[in-house]
């Protein structure tokens, strides 16, 4: 029985160092079909999000931010506690070699010469007495050691990476609207005769698009964290980039279309490798995000607003695009429950930066003239 332990304790704890290293230290994507930690996000993020989307308004919202946080936490807690549980099993597995005062030494006395050396307590009421578990309490408490600091370092990382995908999702606001849409960000550009500004912002999240891919891949945990407003997301972001890319692709001319075509390729390899990573499941029911009605009124809207757009093929060819992209950002939004943003934006909604907790009257001032600015 001791020797089938220490195997099991051994076993488990390879399994659990090698997956803490996949997950914090390895920055690449890992394509093993069991991990602990993948395991670990797919029951808990199904029974949370199960739960939290029975929740209104600003409840459920709430609940889906806390999981990112939370969950990471929990995570290096399941960690530690499998170490503690593997070295407890293998000093089991040595005979329960310990000096102590009273009882005989057994199993629970194994966990807790584990627990304060893992944790480099150093109460000396327990000690080995073998050179096999002085040996293994040496190994641990060493790891004990590594681990609190690679979670010291860990923890920036995360939230440096978050800091920024988040910089640039906030300046989208004014650019295209809260939640964003690409008909809003195509109109507030109405000005930009030359498409010069359009292609430097179109340029900007291409690499963004990319940072996310990398980020995400390596820190997948990241994909749980949520904007600091609820219309706002970074699958939102990426969506509006992938839909304007495409218009711009089917309805401009010039240099813009070049890097339209070069975002839309960045935006969609993240798109399908994200939602890979994931195993979000291909959406059953098609959804369709652009009716021929909204496109009509989409058309509509770019020549009020005096775009040369191009209409001769453009809803065939758009359509076409669409279907390289939308099942994957459609399957991303049913698994984190994070909302799409629409093609054509809600008429009078305001923006993010316009909201304020009181509202100085200033006379001869009018809202009309705020958003006739973009």
């Amino acid at each position: 029985m001791r020797m089938l332990a220490g195997i099991a304790g051994f076993a488990l704890l390879l399994m659990v160092l090698r997956d803490a290293f996949e997950t914090i230290i390895l920055p690449r994507r890992v394509n093993r079909r069991f991990r602990l930690t993948s395991v670990f996000y797919r029951t808990f993020w199904r029974a949370w999000r199960g739960v939290a989307i029975r929740l209104s308004g600003r409840f459920r919202e709430n609940s889906l931010s806390w999981f990112g946080p939370l969950s990471l936490l929990v995570l290096l807690a399941v960690w530690a506690v499998t170490i503690v549980l593997a070295f407890g099993m293998l000093h089991f597995s040595a005979g329960s070699a310990l000096t102590m005062a009273g009882n005989t030494p057994g199993f629970l006395d194994d966990l807790y010469l584990s627990g304060t050396t893992f944790f480099t307590l150093g109460m000396g009421d327990v000690v080995p007495r073998i050179a096999v578990a002085k040996f293994l309490t040496v190994c641990e408490a060493g790891l004990g050691f590594a681990f609190l600091a690679i979670i010291i370092g860990y923890l920036p990382v995360i939230y440096q990476a978050f800091s920024r995908r988040e910089i640039i999702i906030s300046l989208l606001d004014a650019r295209a609207g809260s939640p964003p849409s690409a008909s809003e960000l195509l109109r507030r550009h109405r000005s930009d005769r030359d498409r010069d500004d359009l292609s430097r912002l179109l340029a900007e999240w291409e690499r963004w698009s990319a940072e996310v891919l990398e980020s995400h891949l390596s820190y997948p945990v990241l994909a749980y964290f949520r904007s600091q407003h609820s219309n706002q997301s970074w699958l939102a972001a990426l969506t509006t980039m992938l839909d304007t890319s495409a218009l711009v692709m089917v309805g401009f001319d010039g240099w813009c279309v070049r890097q339209a075509s070069l975002t839309f390729a960045m935006a969609r390899h993240a798109a399908v490798d994200l939602a890979q990573v994931f195993s979000a499941r291909q959406p059953t029911v098609p959804t369709d995000r652009l009716t021929q009605e909204q496109f009509d009124l989409l058309m509509e809207q770019l020549r009020v607003g005096g775009m040369d757009f191009h209409e001769t093929g453009a809803a065939a060819r758009l359509t076409e695009l669409r279907a390289m992209y939308e099942p994957y950002v459609v399957a991303l939004s049913e698994y984190l429950a994070l909302p799409l943003p629409a093609w054509i934006r809600q008429p009078n909604h305001a923006d993010n930066w316009e909201g304020a907790p009181w509202t100085v009257r200033v006379e001869g001032m009018r809202k009309d003239a705020q958003n006739e600015h973009f």
